[in-house]
């Protein structure tokens, strides 16, 4: 599963999110959104939830308790409507600064969704130079 592309959509009254159709085939029937580190939201297949729950299980609470109180605790899951929205809660929007319009871009194996604005001054703030060393560095 590989998720790609950027979308922008808007919240409409009762906080609904529209999920591309393209994405909608590959997330599944129900599917997570849970919080970053960054100021945006992310959202996870059923499977790729399941690996990242996998992964966190495996390490002992003392390292990793803060980081499920993180996630876990403002996570929710989601199954599209027939018009393809998904309810994002109040916390979850306010945490990522999303008032109404957002931005759905793939980035790999999940997808985050960030506000329109703050999407737009990551991406102005790019520094390709050192994105091409980083890939230097990786042998990329």
């Amino acid at each position: 599963m590989l998720f790609v592309g950027e979308y922008r959509h808007s919240l409409d009254a009762k906080n609904r999110l529209f999920i591309p159709a393209k994405y909608r085939e590959m997330l599944g029937d129900t599917f997570y959104i849970t919080r970053k580190m960054e100021k945006c939201l992310a959202i996870y297949s059923e499977e790729e939830w399941t690996k990242l729950t996998e992964k966190l299980n495996t390490l002992p609470d003392s390292s990793v308790g803060a980081i499920k109180q993180f996630l876990y605790s403002k996570t929710i899951s989601v199954s599209p409507d027939s018009q393809g929205r998904v309810v994002i809660t109040p916390e979850l929007l306010g945490y990522a600064q999303i008032d109404k319009n957002a931005v759905i871009i793939g980035v790999g194996d999940h997808l985050q969704i960030w506000s329109d604005t703050l999407w737009t001054e990551k991406e102005n703030a790019i520094d390709t130079e050192k994105l091409m060393e980083q890939l230097r560095l990786f042998g990329l």
